[in-house]
């Protein structure tokens, strides 16, 4: 016998950025700069890290950070000065598949909202030229807030902002972290992987067609 998979309601839809609605790889942009595949490597490896990375989307200065950077790495200036300038070269395009989902829950009358990752002066510039962000009811950015997911207080701001409960909320990331910080506060999730996956879930829970 088959087991149905019963979902509580869901009043709104929240979505991730960064590797759910658009791709993003700051190798792409260094892997222009960089000739040599070893030096890449290493490049990626110890100056220009993911984890470095995420101090900006938690709100810590771009000037400052990248002037300590280049202290600490001597004979990189110019590569963190692509950093702070060419960061919309790390974003190839979007992530196949999301943004129609998105518009399509948009037509169905679904509340979307978002929670990034994502620095402030990074942010608006990029949200500049992304209309398919004028559907969402309000976006909760980490660089503004100088909070970044996981940490329960981004949930806990977005819930307050977006005016839903979070067991009432569908919230949508590709980062497990992220994920299990939204559950452990009640948010009902899905672990992104890719929009096929996700379109089958939300027709499952009755928000697609």
């Amino acid at each position: 016998m088959s087991v149905v998979e019963v979902f509580s309601p869901v009043e709104a839809v929240v979505f991730d950025v960064g590797r759910v609605l658009v791709q993003w790889d700051m190798r792409r942009l260094f892997a222009r700069l960089i000739a040599e595949p070893e030096r890449l490597d290493w490049f990626m490896a110890n100056v220009v890290t993911e984890a470095w990375h995420f101090e900006h989307d938690a709100g810590r200065d771009l000037g400052e950070m990248v002037a300590a950077r280049k202290a600490e790495f001597p004979g990189h200036d110019d590569l963190l000065d692509a950093y702070a300038t060419r960061f919309g070269e790390t974003i190839p395009g979007n992530v196949p598949g999301s943004h129609e989902i998105v518009r399509e829950l948009a037509a169905r009358s679904v509340p979307l909202f978002a929670i990034t990752n994502f620095a402030s002066v990074f942010w608006r510039d990029y949200r500049a030229g992304e209309p398919l962000f004028d559907l969402f009811g309000d976006i909760v950015v980490s660089g503004d807030e100088k909070i970044a997911k996981p940490d329960a207080r981004i949930f806990d701001l977005a819930a307050r902002r977006f005016g839903h409960a979070p067991e009432a909320m569908l919230f949508i990331d590709d980062s497990a972290a992220n994920i299990d910080g939204a559950r452990a506060l009640g948010w009902q999730v899905h672990h992104f992987r890719d929009a096929r996956t996700l379109r089958s879930d939300l027709s499952a829970r009755g928000l697609l067609g």
